[in-house]
């Protein structure tokens, strides 16, 4: 039966153990010669039967602890596979560390699925896990010399170029002149790029008996039903402070001015997408009655009770020091 191993998740793509149901599309997708012939342990043409026997293999070596050999899904389908495998102590294999705990990379995604991205989408994610879960000193690969597109992948998720070396290749019948890459922790975490940072102001607004306002996020929003402390978006050359004055009408239909807006903390958190940046403050007079201008619910909410009400992550950790203040 399949290993027990939590699925590593990507902007678009789960990287799964492999299921038995994934024969048939795998197949299909690997018994092409434009994938198979980049393939060096893969046969062409490939037999169907193959497909079971190698799936339930990669189950053995990743409950043995000797290669994690992945499902590429996207959107629900079976795209390709990525794998790594453990070097053998004193394996020589090419392009593999002189010293230290390495591991050989290998991947391949189905002839409909390219010009996606997905390859280094998925390398990347899985060399990443890798060298943090498996405390891997160094990951390399290699890729036919005339094969450039699988050569970018490489430099894409940071291995660098090691040599050449000649390589055996079952689909091709025998060796092929192969380029070499390695790269480790710092190569690959350098090849990430960095995360955009969204600036974006929230209130605690603190009525006469105490309790705080929270809104709870409505459907077909990102989140929809956490609940949340009022504010949003800060404008290109916007104060957090006039965010928050246009924010808090437009969404409450309330009228606030700086003075009554009390900076107390921020939240800087790291999503998938992007790196959250948000000034907590702290208000205790407005004019205007507060009532949802957007069609959210709101709840007034004492200090001690914040943390039953389920919220975005970025929130979480401004409750208990709301608590402790107020």
């Amino acid at each position: 039966m399949p290993p027990d191993f939590t699925p590593l998740r990507t902007a678009r793509l789960i990287l799964r153990p492999l299921a038995l149901e994934d024969a048939a599309p795998l197949h299909r997708l690997v018994n092409d010669w434009e994938v198979a012939k980049t393939l060096a342990r893969v046969p062409f043409p490939y037999p169907r039967e193959l497909a079971d026997e190698w799936i339930a293999s990669t189950w053995v070596q990743m409950a043995e602890g000797e290669a994690w050999h992945l499902a590429i899904e996207a959107a629900g389908t079976l795209v390709g596979c990525v794998g790594l495998t453990l070097d053998r102590p004193g394996g020589g294999q090419p392009g593999g560390p002189p010293g230290g705990k390495g591991a050989e990379l290998g991947y391949w995604v189905g002839r409909p699925s390219w010009g996606q991205g997905l390859a280094p989408e998925a390398a990347g994610a899985l060399s990443r896990w890798a060298i943090e879960s498996l405390g891997l000193s160094t990951i390399h690969a290699s890729a036919l010399r005339d094969n450039l597109r699988s050569q970018a992948v490489l430099r894409r998720i940071g291995l660098q170029p090691a040599g050449e070396a000649m390589q055996p290749f079952l689909s091709r019948g025998g060796p092929m002149p192969v380029l070499l890459f390695r790269g480790g922790k710092a190569e690959l975490q350098a090849a990430v790029p960095p995360k955009p940072v969204v600036l974006v102001a929230a209130v605690a607004l603190i009525d006469p008996d105490g309790r705080i306002l929270l809104a709870q996020r409505p459907p077909g929003k990102p989140m929809a039903g956490l609940w949340e402390f009022p504010g949003g978006k800060v404008d290109p050359g916007e104060t957090p402070e006039r965010a928050l004055i246009r924010e808090l009408k437009e969404e409450l239909d309330i009228d606030v001015t700086e003075a009554c807006l009390g900076p107390f903390t921020f939240a800087s958190h790291a999503y998938e997408k992007f790196h959250l940046l948000m000034p907590l403050y702290l208000c205790r007079r407005w004019g205007g009655q507060v009532r949802g201008m957007e069609g959210q619910t709101l709840a007034w909410v004492r200090p001690q009770k914040l943390a039953e009400y389920p919220m975005p992550p970025a929130d979480v950790p401004l409750v208990a020091m709301l608590r402790d203040f107020l």
